[in-house]
C-alpha cells in the first residue's frame, strides 16, 4: 500500500465539541474544496455546498445510524466494534480500552476466556484476539438492545466531555440501520434545510447503508470487514447519473466503501449486501466515484489512501496545507472538504 499522508496536526485544531456548542449550527462549519482538474482549493461555508454542486449531481449518503457503543466500567471501557458474520447476534468485535481520566487508551491485558463482569448483570467473555487490539467476545445478551440501555457514545481525548447520542446521529439516519459503532461523520454538517436546498438546485441523493467499527486513533489500521447494503435504487441511479456524465459525489468514505464494493468486473455498480473486506488503494483506484465530501483525518490514517485515490497526492497535499493553514478543524465535530474531479 502506498504511504499515507503525514503532516503534524497541532491540538488547537481538533475540534472539542460540536459547533452547537461553539454557537454555530450544523451547517456552520467551514467548508474547504479542492478541484483535481485545475488544482484550485478554495474556502466556503458549509451552507455553500449548492453553489458548489450542479444539477444532476449525486451525492450518495450513509443512512447508518450510531450505537452508543461504549460501555464505561470502573478501570476499562469495552468499545463495541461490530458484530462477527453469523447467526449468534451476541458474538461481537470488541477493543478494550484504560480510562484515564477524561481520555482512554488500548488495554493490553486480558486473557481468552476471561469473563469481565458488565453493568446491568451481564457478562463479556473474551474468546480470542482478532487484531492487536480486537477480541472476539460473547456478550451473555442481545447487544443492540443492551447498549441502547448501557452504553454512551465512544469518545476519544480529543472531546473533553459526553454528549448524547443524538449529537452523533445524521440527518441521514435511519434508526432500522442502526448499527455504527462510531459515527459516519460527513454527513453531520447537513440539515434538512440545506438538502431542501440541494434537492431545489436539482442535486440528487441516493442511500447506501455502511455500519462503521471502531477506529482507535492509535492504529492507523486499514479498515477490517463491514457491513454494507446498496440497494438497487441506487445501483440504478448511479448508473443513470454516470451514463448522463454527472458527477457520483460519496459522503464521507463509508460511501465509498460501499459502492467501490458493489462494482462489477464490467465497472457497473450492482446491488448488493454483506461484509465487505475492499480497501481502496491510490494502486487500485475508484470506478463508481468521482469525488468525495468528507471530514479532515488523522496523520498516516488509512483513510488518506482512498482520498489520494480519489484527488492524487498533489492535490491532497495542498489541500491539507491549506487546512493547517487556515485553521481548519478536525475530527467528528469539525471542518469539512470537498474534493471535485
Amino acid at each position: 500500500m502506498t504511504d499515507t499522508l503525514d503532516f503534524v496536526l497541532p491540538s488547537d485544531l481538533e475540534a472539542h465539541e460540536p459547533p452547537e456548542a461553539r454557537g454555530r449550527a450544523r451547517d456552520g462549519v467551514r467548508l474547504l474544496a479542492g478541484r483535481r482538474g485545475t488544482g484550485e482549493i478554495s474556502h466556503h461555508g458549509f451552507r455553500d455546498l449548492p453553489d458548489l454542486l450542479d444539477a444532476g449531481d449525486l451525492l450518495v449518503v450513509n443512512t447508518s445510524a450510531t450505537l452508543p457503543a461504549a460501555v464505561r466500567l470502573d478501570r476499562i471501557s469495552v468499545h463495541f466494534s461490530t458484530p462477527m458474520p453469523g447467526a449468534d447476534e451476541r458474538l461481537w468485535l470488541v477493543e478494550l480500552r484504560t480510562l484515564a481520566g477524561k481520555a482512554s487508551h488500548p488495554y493490553t491485558g486480558g486473557s481468552p476466556g476471561e469473563w469481565i463482569p458488565m453493568p446491568g448483570g451481564a457478562t463479556l467473555t473474551l474468546i480470542g484476539r482478532r487484531t492487536d487490539r480486537l477480541w472476539q467476545a460473547r456478550l451473555s445478551t442481545d447487544v443492540v438492545p443492551y447498549l441502547r440501555g448501557h452504553g454512551t457514545p465512544i469518545r476519544y481525548g480529543y472531546v473533553r466531555r459526553d454528549w448524547p447520542t443524538l449529537a452523533y446521529q445524521t440527518a441521514f439516519a435511519y434508526d432500522r440501520t442502526t448499527g455504527s459503532a462510531e459515527m459516519p461523520s460527513a454527513a453531520r454538517p447537513f440539515t434538512p434545510e440545506l438538502v431542501t436546498r440541494l434537492v431545489s438546485r436539482g442535486v440528487l441523493f441516493a442511500p447506501i447503508t455502511l455500519h462503521t467499527g471502531v477506529a482507535s486513533p492509535e492504529a492507523h489500521e486499514p479498515p477490517y470487514a463491514e457491513r454494507y447494503e446498496v440497494p438497487e435504487p441506487t445501483a440504478d441511479l448511479v448508473e443513470h447519473v454516470r451514463a448522463r456524465a454527472g458527477r457520483v459525489i460519496a459522503v464521507g468514505t463509508t460511501a465509498v466503501r460501499a459502492l467501490e464494493t458493489a462494482v462489477d468486473a464490467d465497472g457497473r455498480v450492482q446491488a448488493s449486501a454483506g461484509w465487505t473486506e475492499h480497501i481502496v488503494t491510490p494502486e487500485g483506484g475508484v470506478r463508481a466515484v468521482d469525488g468525495l465530501l468528507t471530514g479532515l483525518h488523522e496523520p498516516k490514517s488509512s483513510h488518506l489512501m482512498m482520498l489520494t485515490a480519489i484527488a492524487g497526492r498533489d492535490l491532497l497535499a495542498a489541500t491539507y496545507r491549506a487546512a493547517l493553514d487556515k485553521g481548519y478543524l478536525w475530527h467528528e465535530f469539525g471542518d469539512a472538504n470537498l474534493l471535485l474531479p
